[in-house]
């Protein structure tokens, strides 16, 4: 099992946490491709630490989907499904369209101009067909008024279905387009109107057009 060792090793984390973060990466990135095998010494040689932290990430990673465990046999990366996309998109775009209502009364002047340099640099990235870069500075942009919102239970949901949506992106799911650019500046100016109702509805078309885009493709 080829196991990288140029990995960049967080700090001021627990093992676990470290070893939950790599883990997820490997599987998101497909540095650990779907359906391997595996083997926890292996692992925990590799990221430096003990067998239980890499087995404590391992049941996390199980219970995100990521990874599926045998007892007493093995545990093995899971398949890709590429249409579970119509799946995984509405709840996170229901969750994103309530962050954003939840977001209004928290706003500030300084939140606003942090979504305005985001979007920004997103539509640069886009411009310029680096979508890897795109992808990360879109999820930065959303994560921003989730984070507004200030709402635990949101905040871990989110967390967990982003990445997965993460991963189809690296499986060729996930479409960038310029109508995120507009979409995200109508999602500001709303904001701005302290328009609940309607920055709502536009953040839960900006999740869901995806679905449509993805079905468009070849």
């Amino acid at each position: 099992m080829p196991i990288p060792t140029d990995h960049a090793k967080p700090i001021r984390i627990t093992a676990k946490e470290n070893a939950f973060n790599q883990l997820q990466q490997w599987i998101i990135d497909g540095t650990l491709r779907a359906g391997e095998k595996l083997n926890d010494t292996e692992l925990a040689e590799a990221l430096g630490v003990s067998r239980t932290p890499i087995r404590e990430s391992l049941q996390l990673l199980e219970v995100q989907g990521f990874v599926k465990m045998f007892p007493g046999k093995a545990t093995q990366v899971t398949e890709v499904d590429r249409n579970s996309i119509t799946e995984l998109l509405p709840p996170l775009a229901a969750l994103q369209a309530l962050s954003a209502e939840l977001a209004i009364p928290h706003l500030t002047d300084d939140a606003i101009a942090l979504l305005e340099s985001t979007n920004e640099d997103f539509a640069k990235a886009v411009y310029t067909k680096d979508y890897f870069s795109a992808l990360k500075i879109d999820e930065k942009f959303h994560q921003i008024v989730v984070d507004i919102a200030d709402n635990s239970y949101i905040l871990s949901m989110v967390a967990s279905l982003q990445a997965h949506v993460r991963r189809l992106f690296f499986h060729n799911s996930i479409v960038l387009t310029e109508q995120s650019i507009e979409e995200h500046h109508k999602i500001i100016q709303l904001l701005k109107e302290r328009d609940a109702l309607t920055v709502s509805s536009t953040m839960r078309d900006n999740w869901l057009r995806a679905i449509d885009e993805f079905h468009s493709l070849p």
